[in-house]
């Protein structure tokens, strides 16, 4: 029987998508501005700010997608193995 054990699992949130043309970014999150950000860097300066998340991010450069990646631990338990009277495993 295997042992429990603990997996990390990620959750990409989309916090902000590429307004053409230039480099220009439009906020998801809550309270965002409603006109676009000019760059990425000020784009996760405002979100850090806002959420006072403080963890990794991903960029979708052709998507033109920018998300926070959230980190969570789980523990894992695996299922008990079945038991059937009919081979007389009881």
């Amino acid at each position: 029987m295997e042992k429990p054990r603990t997996i990390d699992q990620m959750q990409f949130r989309l916090i902000a998508r590429r307004q053409a043309p230039g480099d220009r970014w439009l906020g998801l999150w809550k309270d965002s501005p409603r006109e676009p950000i000019e760059g990425l860097v000020p784009t996760l300066t405002a979100y850090m700010r806002a959420t006072e998340f403080k963890g990794a991010y991903r960029l979708e450069p052709l998507k033109g997608e920018l998300y926070a990646i959230r980190t969570q631990t789980v523990t894992w338990t695996p299922p008990e193995p079945e038991k059937f009277d009919l081979y007389g495993e009881f």
